[in-house]
């Protein structure tokens, strides 16, 4: 099992504090740094100095390391025309020399679009447009070399594209998630590279990796060929008091978090990854709420990451 780090920079936080995340947790090897994509932070904190661009801030940090992973949990459909996500994309991973992953996904916080202007449609369009960026995001990747891509839908039309440039990956990993009962594990049947089920109990994860199953069967995709993960706050300390402390710095309760992330001593934490390594997690991403906290980090990653 992989562990890697994913933060939420629109609660607050600049790039030198996303940088020295990114730097710690590939110095101490955990196997990924991930951002979310969001312009507006959520609950009473009060997200100071403001948002920041997913992949500018990517861009920065695949420059300034060397061997960690780098991409997004998740991408916003609504926020880009998906040819510049297209663009965008394959420069970073010329820039990491191949280390970036895209998740994406439909966008579901209507404070942020009326916030920043970007229109927020019913759900049903927001997975049609999802859709469409997903054949225009991989088609443009895949034509071949001296050819163009053509690609007509309700919401984009691309003409004789040279589709250019190339990502430095053969193929970029791509990322869909969610709870969605019937669409999305369509979608992640059909384009993902990675299922990924974020903050849900373990029966739920189980119940809906059986549909994303059920549905790469349906399309004649072996189940066995997509990855399967989950997302976890976390909150680990030496002791309870640590564990206390840290719970309350992000604003949570520990009784909450034991019951809904992973929370507690090392050996608790360990012991609740390895129940979503038995349930089919390949991968935990360990959302990490205080970025200041980088004593946080080496804990995880000298008293839980080995036994992992």
């Amino acid at each position: 099992m992989k562990l890697r780090i994913f933060t939420e920079p629109q609660q607050g936080a600049s790039y030198d504090q996303l940088l020295a995340v990114a730097q710690r947790a590939e110095k101490l090897g955990f196997d990924a740094f991930f951002r979310s994509d969001h312009f507006l932070k959520m609950g009473s904190v009060n997200g100071n100095p403001g948002p920041s661009d997913a992949w500018t801030t990517l861009a920065g940090i695949a420059r300034e390391t060397s061997t960690i992973r780098l991409g997004t949990l998740v991408n916003s459909a609504t926020f880009r025309h998906p040819a510049i996500t297209a663009v965008s994309i394959a420069n970073v991973d010329a820039m990491s020399h191949g280390r970036v992953e895209l998740g994406l996904g439909a966008g579901w916080f209507e404070e942020e679009h009326k916030a920043y202007g970007f229109d927020f449609l019913p759900l049903g369009q927001r997975f049609d447009v999802l859709s469409e960026q997903l054949a225009v995001i991989s088609g443009l990747w895949s034509t071949p070399l001296g050819e163009t891509f053509n690609f007509t839908g309700n919401h984009y039309t691309l003409e004789n594209s040279p589709a250019l440039p190339k990502p430095v990956q053969s193929s970029v990993p791509i990322i869909i998630g969610g709870r969605g009962l019937k669409k999305t594990p369509t979608l992640a049947a059909q384009y993902a590279t990675e299922f990924n089920m974020p903050f849900v109990v373990i029966d739920d994860f189980v119940a809906q990796c059986s549909r994303v199953r059920d549905a790469c069967t349906a399309v004649g995709r072996q189940p066995s060929t997509l990855k399967y993960t989950c997302a976890q706050t976390i909150v680990c300390g030496v002791d309870n008091a640590e564990v206390a402390r840290r719970a309350k710095n992000i604003g949570r309760e520990v009784a909450e978090l034991t019951q809904s992330g992973l929370c507690g001593t090392p050996d608790q934490v360990i012991a609740k990854i390895k129940q979503w390594g038995a349930a089919g997690s390949e991968t935990v991403y360990l959302q990490i709420l205080d970025l200041d906290d980088l004593e946080h980090l080496d804990l995880i990653a000298t008293q839980v990451l080995p036994h992992i």
